[in-house]
């Protein structure tokens, strides 16, 4: 399906409005008309973009103060901003491809986030034995907050069972939670904590709930400055100075936003009960199904999902995905239909 606007509650598919249950604007700010105005003031002040080197003669002060802002908000010492949520997570994981790091992946990690020789966290549902032994070494671990099939966040309770002679520096990608778990920008990072940790990294894409085209890596001081050297981000176009300035001004929208999603949570999810082919939790924006006939059922009574081929997992992913922009009647077709397919499957 092309679309010739961009799908926000509604998408308009051969002339003909459809509800819009898909997509990644959590907080439904890129079509948020006092958002929109606060990307036109930074487009005035900075430009529509700065292709300049971050580490050039001449910067632009709207950098330090958002990436400060960000860093406060997430409860890291620093962080920094680039172009792409992928390009914050290679930007991490090549840095620390050049130390002695042996590296580890969770199951069904984002390929931003893994490393070309990095083994699995598992082995048949048990730790890779190699975390196990006595060998005194440095670990990295990646890992999604959010798995991409999943409505919970990831357990770090495996972290406990690796012995101390492992030295962990924690890689988590937080792009699908950021913005839309915890408390305003604190996310699941935020909670994580483990005595072998030497190091935890947040990477993130910004155009997910934050509507942002961009993304960021959040973590201790040493560790951002030495990535702010690397030749890569050196040499890379930086994120929108506009974009972040949007950021800045739209704290207050953003807040507004998270607790209209809220609302409309608690709304579809009251009384709320599906069979095991669903997938969702009550504080999560995004219901799966592993039934493929919920997309023609939905389609069919004028609505339209996420649905295509995820490239770490094996089966297509059916994805329904709730906004702040969504109304009461919108949700109420929602749960409705839901309920009504649940009923005949």
């Amino acid at each position: 399906m092309v679309v010739d606007a961009f799908p926000d509650r509604e998408i308009i598919i051969k002339d003909k409005p459809l509800l819009y249950f898909g997509g990644t604007a959590y907080l439904g700010l890129p079509t948020h008309p006092d958002f929109q105005k606060n990307i036109i003031s930074g487009i005035k002040k900075w430009g529509t973009a700065y292709g300049s080197s971050r580490n050039a003669n001449i910067k632009l002060a709207i950098f330090n103060e958002a990436e400060h802002l960000f860093a406060k908000l997430i409860k890291a010492e620093a962080a920094v901003t680039c172009s792409s949520g992928t390009l914050a997570g290679k930007l991490v994981v090549e840095y620390l491809s050049k130390s002695d790091n042996a590296f580890y992946h969770y199951p069904k990690t984002h390929p931003a986030i893994l490393q070309i020789k990095s083994l699995p966290l598992f082995i048949d549902g048990e730790l890779h034995p190699n975390l196990l032994n006595h060998t005194v070494e440095n670990i990295v671990i990646t890992v999604d907050a959010f798995l991409g099939l999943e409505v919970t966040p990831t357990s770090f309770e495996f972290l406990d069972t690796i012995p101390s002679n492992k030295k962990i520096t924690l890689v988590v990608d937080e792009s699908h939670s950021l913005g839309i778990v915890g408390n305003f920008l604190e996310g699941v990072f935020t909670t994580i904590s483990n005595k072998n940790l030497v190091r935890k990294i947040m990477v993130s894409s910004l155009g997910k709930a934050l509507g942002i085209s961009g993304g960021i890596v959040a973590a201790d001081k040493v560790f951002i400055d030495a990535l702010k050297n690397e030749p890569d981000f050196i040499s890379s176009s930086s994120i929108s100075p506009a974009y972040l300035e949007a950021f800045v001004l739209s704290q207050q929208i953003i807040k507004a936003q998270q607790k209209k999603l809220q609302t409309n949570l608690e709304f579809l999810f009251d009384g709320f009960y599906l069979n095991a082919d669903f997938k969702f939790n009550k504080n999560y924006p995004v219901i799966y199904c592993e039934d493929e006939k919920i997309v023609e059922h939905l389609f069919e009574i004028g609505m339209v999902i996420t649905h295509f081929k995820y490239p770490t997992y094996k089966k297509s992913m059916c994805r329904i995905v709730i906004t702040s922009n969504h109304t009461k009647t919108d949700l109420t077709k929602l749960k409705e239909s839901l309920i009504d397919f649940n009923r005949s499957s």
